[in-house]
């Protein structure tokens, strides 16, 4: 049985929608003064629910002002959520709106994270081995 590409393509046009009214029609302070970005929206099969990822660019190192600025922007995000709903109804011409869950994005966090793991790695130390000098086991036979 085939895969059912409705979900996907209802996604793209919610995310589609989202980010448009992130520019142009959301007036909420919490959101605009944020710089919030939609990375990525999941629809669930049955079109029930739409999980819809956020990223907000934040200026400081410090976690626990990141942390309350997260928490703003998803007040703020669930606030809007009518307006969201209603424009998405404007746009889809569907039966049910999918109930809108907004999460942050933590992909690009754990990418800075891997990032400085990675960068205390001594790869210096390491030498590509040349595949000439490499010593075939068959040629002793």
């Amino acid at each position: 049985m085939g895969k059912n590409h409705r979900p996907d393509r209802m996604a793209g046009e919610i995310r589609k929608i989202i980010g448009e009214l992130l520019v142009n029609g959301v007036k909420d302070p919490r959101i605009t003064d944020n710089f919030v970005n939609v990375t990525d929206v999941e629809v669930t099969n049955d079109g029930s629910f739409a999980y819809v990822y956020l990223t907000a660019l934040s200026f400081t190192s410090d976690e626990d002002a990141k942390a309350a600025q997260q928490e703003d922007v998803l007040t703020g995000m669930n606030s809007a959520k009518g307006l969201f709903k209603k424009e998405i109804a404007k746009a889809l011409k569907v039966r049910r709106i999918p109930d809108l869950i907004f999460r942050m994005d933590k992909a690009a966090e754990y990418g800075r994270h891997i990032d400085e793991i990675l960068s205390t790695l001594p790869f210096d130390e390491y030498h590509a081995v040349d595949p000439n000098e490499v010593e075939d086991e068959d040629d002793d036979l």
